[in-house]
C-alpha cells in the first residue's frame, strides 16, 4: 500500500472508517459520468451516499481526477464528475494511462473493484454488471467486470447483468471461474430492468445476515474470489422479460449496431434505447441503483461484523 499512496487519495471519512472497522461501501462513478444525465446523476449519487450514511456505514465513491485515484469523493468532486465533459470510461487497461497522464476517468465495475481492493473495501454496489455479450462466440466480447469479480475478494451487489447481455453465458462464465452467486429473495437471476431472466440460480438467501455469513465463510476457508449478490429491481419498476427481449431485438434492427465492449458508444446507445423502449427509463434506473445501495450497505454491515 505504501507504493500505491503516491497515486491514491483516500478521504478522511474513509480512512477513519477503515481504522475503526466501520463498514465501507464502494460506489462506481460511470453511472455519474456516462449513464445518467445532469442533474439526475448528481442527485442520485448524493442520495446513494446519504442512504449509506443513514444506515450506519461510510460511502466511498471512486474515480480518477487529474491523475489521482480517489477513494471517497467530496460533494464538490461528485459534482465535478457529474458535469465534466469527456471523462474517460475506464476499464483495467485504461487505469495506468489515465493516472500516469493526469487525466480524469470514471470507474466501471472492473476498475471499481481494483481500486476498492487497494483500500481493503469489501463491498461494491452497482446497477448491473457487464458480462458475456450476445454473439460472443463470434466476437469474443466478454466484459472485464467478470474477471475482476472472479479474481478479487469482494462482494458485488447488483441487479444482475445488463439487459443486452447473454445472461446464460454470463452465468456459465461465473460458474467456471468459481464466483459464488447469491439471489437475494429470488430464485432467478435478474436482468436489470426485469426481475426475470429465465435462468435459475443455485442459491437463494433471504436476509443480509445469511449473505454476510456466506461471504465471510468463503474467505475464511481460503476460497479467494468474489461473491455476486443479485438483487431484483423493485416490483413497481419491473419489466416483463418478453418485453425486454423484444426491445433488444428492435434496438438491434433499428440501429444496425453490433454489441461491443463496455467502451463502445454502440453499447451505450443500445442501453439508452432500451430505457426508452421499456417505458421506465431513468426513473427505474435510479430506483434500481438506490435499492441495491440499501441492500449493499446491510450486507456490508454483516461482512464487517466480528462476532460471528
Amino acid at each position: 500500500m505504501n507504493r500505491l499512496l503516491q497515486y491514491v487519495d483516500i478521504s478522511y471519512e474513509v480512512v477513519e472508517a477503515i481504522d475503526k472497522n466501520i463498514p465501507v461501501v464502494a460506489l462506481e462513478s460511470t453511472v455519474i459520468s456516462h449513464v445518467m444525465p445532469y442533474p439526475q446523476n448528481l442527485e442520485t449519487a448524493l442520495e446513494c451516499e446519504a442512504i449509506i450514511r443513514g444506515l450506519g456505514a461510510v460511502p466511498a465513491t471512486l474515480a480518477v481526477i487529474d491523475g489521482r485515484i480517489k477513494i471517497g469523493l467530496s460533494d464538490e468532486e461528485i459534482r465535478f464528475m457529474a458535469t465534466q465533459p469527456n471523462v474517460i470510461k475506464m476499464s483495467r487497461r485504461d487505469l495506468p494511462v489515465v493516472v500516469a497522464n493526469k487525466l480524469t476517468g470514471a470507474t466501471t465495475v472492473a476498475t471499481s473493484i481494483l481500486i476498492a481492493v487497494m483500500a481493503g473495501i469489501k463491498v461494491l454496489v452497482t446497477g448491473g454488471i457487464g458480462g458475456v455479450h450476445i454473439n460472443a462466440q463470434e466476437t469474443f466480447d466478454i466484459s472485464r467486470d467478470l474477471q475482476e469479480i472472479a479474481t478479487n475478494n469482494i462482494c458485488v451487489v447488483c441487479s444482475g447483468g445488463k439487459a443486452i447481455l447473454d445472461i446464460g453465458l454470463t452465468m456459465e462464465y461465473l460458474e467456471t471461474h468459481g464466483v459464488t452467486v447469491l439471489g437475494y429473495q429470488t430464485d432467478e437471476m435478474p436482468a436489470f430492468y426485469s426481475s426475470k431472466s429465465g435462468y435459475r440460480l443455485d442459491y437463494r438467501l433471504d436476509t443480509p445476515e445469511e449473505i454476510g455469513k456466506t461471504i465471510k465463510t468463503k474467505w475464511d476457508l481460503g476460497l479467494d474470489g468474489g461473491v455476486l449478490v443479485a438483487n431484483p429491481i423493485p416490483d413497481e419498476y419491473n419489466m416483463d422479460r418478453s418485453d425486454v427481449e423484444r426491445a433488444i431485438e428492435k434496438a438491434l434492427e433499428d440501429t444496425s449496431l453490433n454489441i461491443k465492449d463496455e467502451h463502445s458508444d454502440e453499447t451505450m446507445i443500445l442501453d439508452r434505447y432500451l430505457q426508452e423502449e421499456s417505458g421506465l427509463g431513468l426513473v427505474a434506473n435510479m430506483a434500481l441503483l438506490k435499492n441495491n445501495v440499501k441492500l449493499g450497505t446491510l450486507v456490508a454491515k454483516e461482512v464487517y461484523r466480528v462476532d460471528y
